[in-house]
């Protein structure tokens, strides 16, 4: 019995890492799931292995919830960091700290699948303890709140009272209406509308 699980393990290994070989010849990272630290690890990762490569397109495949705040931020700021240009493409949903890593791309490099739903709301906070500790944290979340919202506003065009408004409750949009709000730049069905170059 010890003997097939080892077995099974090392070929689930293999098929992982194979995959991941694929990914990196085909310039492609996937985002899916909680943004959390081992997540933003991971995929920083690869981007800085996809940079040592070649100064080629990056294309990150992104279907999100959201989550962590700071790894959401780290990987905002490490695809604007790097040397080659990111494809940013969004399928299933994008969602609190998922926009702030897609809008990280340039608006003519955001594209979503049809079926794509987009979240922007402000930052939630769970804190619990002293007083003091809960007044800490009510003012940082209000200091992540304004700079999520300066980051939303210019990436979209919109006006940051508008963003300020729309981000005080979840706000959803289906592809045609994140178009419209500057979110995305273009709907796809087909792998052949990637504008690549």
């Amino acid at each position: 019995m010890h003997c097939e699980l080892t077995n099974r393990s090392e070929k689930e290994t293999t098929a992982i890492s194979s995959t991941q070989n694929q990914l990196i010849k085909s310039r492609s990272v996937i985002i899916s799931g909680e943004i959390n630290q081992p997540l933003a690890e991971n995929v920083m990762t690869q981007l800085i292995i996809l940079q040592e490569i070649s100064n080629d397109p990056i294309k990150i495949f992104i279907n999100s919830q959201g989550g962590h705040v700071e790894a959401g931020d780290t990987l905002h700021d490490m695809i604007k960091f790097i040397k080659p240009k990111v494809i940013m493409i969004g399928t299933g949903w994008v969602a609190s700290a998922g926009i702030t890593i897609f809008l990280a791309a340039n608006k003519e490099n955001r594209y979503s699948l049809p079926n794509t739903r987009f979240m922007i709301h402000q930052p939630l906070g769970g804190v619990q303890g002293r007083a003091s500790d809960i007044e800490i944290e009510a003012k940082e979340i209000i200091k992540i709140r304004n700079r999520i919202n300066r980051l939303i506003s210019k990436a979209t065009n919109q006006s940051l009272d508008k963003v300020a408004k729309d981000t005080d409750r979840n706000y959803w949009m289906e592809p045609e209406e994140a178009r419209d709000y500057g979110i995305i730049g273009q709907i796809i069905h087909h792998w052949d509308e990637l504008h690549e170059y």
